[in-house]
């Protein structure tokens, strides 16, 4: 459905994105994970039309998106990162103004308006100033207005910044459901959380640069481990710690060792060498690998930095 092919934009001797390709199909739930200033929003802006690239092409079912072909990009709808609305007129206003923009009018505009309100839960607001509203209120308004014209592509960028947890659920539950009836997202944040619950395929950026993408098991194949066992670091468990970084990578901090085997050891050898030391099975608590853990072994950074 969308083709980003070694896609370069540059803002004076900063390179945002450097050649980056993607493609994402009909139907796909993307994630676009990465720290602030990765280069998520300005992938964004080149897919939406909002600027247009130093080098590469995006094409959207075969045709190409350019800043020059509005037509085209009706095709798209887009969650700003910051709110896009009108803060002295009503959520119906707001609307309706959207909606005219994206060509709708008499009868069919009204009906948009009405099922975008039920659907984000303000027709008890529908008359009220936006600018009297929360932060989540408002995230909420914005996403009704880029689905009045029923995209084939909808874009979020960062769509739950400065939302509370009640109203982020909302829009979690609203996009699932989008999604579920066939509508294609792409996703940015910086929460791991987000793309794990919602995102059916990630991409991890950083710098400007895709450096991994896949469904969630795919990536953390990447990881050098399959699972990582943390148990006290004292006494009692010396003798188990000085026998495994024959086996894996044992690291210690904050008074734990975190041991993490290599593919071809068993965790049932490790279980059998604790029990043969003594050690009681309480100690010991295993983690699977997370989103968190990969994109420090891509980058070497957390991603909240």
């Amino acid at each position: 459905m969308l083709l980003i092919q070694d896609v370069i934009k540059r803002y004076g001797a900063l390179t945002a994105l450097n050649k980056v390709s993607l493609q994402v199909e009909a139907g796909e739930f993307f994630g676009l994970l990465g720290p602030n200033g990765a280069g998520k929003s300005t992938l964004m802006s080149l897919v939406s039309g909002l600027r247009a690239p130093d080098a590469g092409t995006i094409t959207l079912d075969g045709q190409a998106l350019n800043t020059a072909d509005a037509a085209g990009r009706l095709a798209l709808g887009l969650v700003p990162q910051h709110i896009a609305l009108y803060q002295e007129l009503s959520p119906d206003q707001n609307l309706r103004i959207f909606g005219q923009l994206y060509g709708l009018r008499g009868s069919l505009l009204h009906e948009r308006v009405e099922e975008a309100l039920v659907a984000v839960q303000l027709t008890d607001r529908r008359k009220d100033q936006v600018k009297h509203f929360s932060g989540g209120m408002q995230r909420r308004l914005n996403l009704a207005a880029a689905l009045l014209h029923r995209p084939k592509l909808l874009l979020c960028d960062e769509p739950t910044v400065g939302v509370d947890p009640q109203s982020r659920n909302a829009i979690f539950e609203y996009l699932e459901r989008l999604n579920r009836a066939g509508l294609t997202i792409i996703y940015s944040t910086h929460y791991m959380e987000e793309a794990t619950r919602l995102c059916s395929r990630i991409g991890v950026i950083d710098h400007g640069e895709i450096l991994a993408h896949g469904t969630l098991d795919e990536l953390l194949t990447r990881l050098p481990f399959e699972d990582e066992i943390r148990f006290p670091a004292n006494p009692e468990t010396a003798g188990l710690a000085a026998q495994l970084p024959a086996h894996g990578e044992l690291a210690t901090l904050d008074g734990t060792h975190r041991f993490r085997p290599r593919a071809d050891y068993r965790l049932s050898t490790f279980f059998l060498l604790a029990e043969s030391l003594g050690l009681p099975a309480r100690l010991f608590t295993s983690q699977r690998p997370t989103l968190e853990a990969l994109f420090l072994h891509l980058t070497g950074r957390n991603i909240r930095e």
